[in-house]
């Protein structure tokens, strides 16, 4: 009888050091990957960077020379071997030749935007007693290659269709993190004109930045090709900077949101500070129980009487922008990449609408805690508010929870509702629908597909993160 039972138990224990055992082949397999194409890729870096076109072509030629004149014997290969060798050495011995002494400064902007091409000036001060000509400078991006802890971690979307083979290869996995990592294309190697001893040249340098987020560059590079034109020499002349890069933005045409003035407790002063800012209608006599802070001092002392300020409630629009960053375990971080660009999209539009001088505009979103970015009169601007997008990322999925209990309290001192959304799952829906029982006019865009969303979902527009300026021209 005990035998019976320790069976199963037996069985699951061989098959949970199955499953074990297979795992840590699968990772020493992949980690074993992760060394050949990262030894790879480095021999493609070191080549590109120290070989022009023509010497890579030489170094190629000679190599197949080698291989096939091994023989002497049998063809004079060996003959185009040892010409190849001695041109690469020539050409190596010209580069190690001393170099014009310069000095470069770059004007980079604090700010750029992902998509758009970035042009900076850049000073470039011969310091020696030699003409500098010759000479190439071009900026030089962090490294993307990822680390083995990376690497083993992360799951490209496309290998959900490789099969075993390719999965446990890499390389596609590799290439999307490559993908990933780069931020920015730089420019290629720009030619500078002659600088005479002791002159200065202003050139212009390009820039595409590709992401959003902090941007950091290594330093800028100055290049020079040996007489041969075969090998190059690089001397970095510059320190390392950095830049903002805000979220790609899409057109969107004019908004007119709907809602109405609503009460806002505090005023416009409250909206972005802590305490009673009412506007003042005049001075009153003081009654018991007034608060002693709306005490006119200088009144008081004029008449010999207490005298407390009489405020006025205002009224005025406050629309809101609701920003999801919660997505899903193993959701595709394509999509909170594109909700990110649509609220970026969003906010011109809502500011610049006519809802008169005291109109404000709210960002809501969680990022550690649920934060209320509020532009308008007195606040911030929205290039505030896109700075804070720039930087944000991912969030737990329980996150949401807190996000909607904000946005739900205050509901009623907002006048429309604007909800960016991962998903249209029953959290997001109940969110919807208990704004709307408040009397709370919202629209609703949700990063999907339309059979993600639904028909049943009443004004619920479906972004397509691949393609989203089609459902933006939707809004009006």
């Amino acid at each position: 009888m005990m035998q019976e039972r320790a069976g199963p138990a037996g069985d699951n224990r061989r098959r949970q050091a199955r499953r074990s055992l297979a795992e840590r082949a699968g990772r020493a397999l992949k980690a074993w990957s992760w060394v050949n194409l990262k030894l790879a890729s480095a021999g493609q870096d070191w080549l590109r960077r120290h070989l022009t076109p023509a010497g890579q072509g030489v170094l190629a030629a000679t190599f197949a020379a080698g291989l096939l004149g091994i023989d002497t014997r049998l063809s004079a290969a060996h003959q185009v071997f040892a010409f190849g060798v001695a041109l690469l050495f020539v050409a190596w011995l010209g580069g190690l030749a001393p170099g014009p002494k310069v000095r470069v400064r770059r004007h980079l902007p604090t700010r750029a935007a992902a998509g758009q091409p970035l042009r900076y000036r850049v000073q470039v001060q011969n310091s020696g007693k030699r003409q500098a000509a010759g000479i190439t400078l071009h900026e030089r991006a962090p490294d993307p290659r990822p680390s083995l802890r990376t690497f083993l971690d992360s799951r490209a979307p496309v290998e959900a269709r490789l099969n075993p083979v390719e999965r446990l290869l890499g390389y596609p996995r590799w290439e999307w993190l490559i993908r990933s990592a780069c931020r920015a294309e730089p420019q290629r190697p720009a030619p500078l004109s002659p600088i005479a001893p002791g002159g200065e040249l202003e050139m212009d340098l390009a820039l595409s930045p590709r992401r959003r987020g902090w941007l950091h560059l290594d330093g800028l590079v100055l290049g020079r090709v040996d007489p041969l034109g075969l090998v190059r020499r690089e001397l970095l002349v510059a320190g390392a900077a950095r830049l903002l890069v805000l979220p790609r933005r899409y057109p969107v045409p004019t908004l007119r949101p709907p809602g109405r003035r609503r009460l806002q407790p505090g005023g416009i002063e409250l909206a972005g500070s802590v305490g009673d800012s009412r506007e003042v209608m005049g001075l009153r006599d003081y009654l018991p129980g007034d608060s002693p802070r709306h005490i006119h001092w200088a009144a008081w002392a004029r008449c010999g009487e207490p005298v407390v300020k009489e405020y006025r409630e205002e009224y005025f629009s406050r629309q809101t922008l609701v920003l999801d960053t919660c997505p899903a375990p193993g959701d595709d971080p394509a999509r909170l990449e594109c909700a990110i660009s649509v609220a970026a999209s969003l906010l011109a539009p809502l500011a610049e609408h006519p809802t008169g001088p005291d109109g404000l505009l709210d960002l809501i979103l969680y990022a550690g805690g649920t934060r209320v970015i509020t532009a308008g009169r007195g606040l911030l601007s929205t290039a505030a508010m896109l700075e804070a997008l720039a930087c944000v990322e991912p969030q737990p999925a329980a996150g949401f929870e807190h996000l909607a209990e904000a946005i739900t309290k205050g509901a009623p001192q907002q006048s429309a509702c604007l909800c960016v959304l991962l998903t249209w799952d029953a959290a997001r829906r109940g969110l919807v629908r208990q704004l709307r029982r408040i009397g709370l006019p919202v629209r609703v865009l949700v990063i999907a597909g339309a059979e993600d969303v639904g028909p049943r979902a009443i004004d619920a527009i479906s972004v397509d993160p691949e393609y989203p300026e089609a459902a933006l021209a939707r809004l009006r």
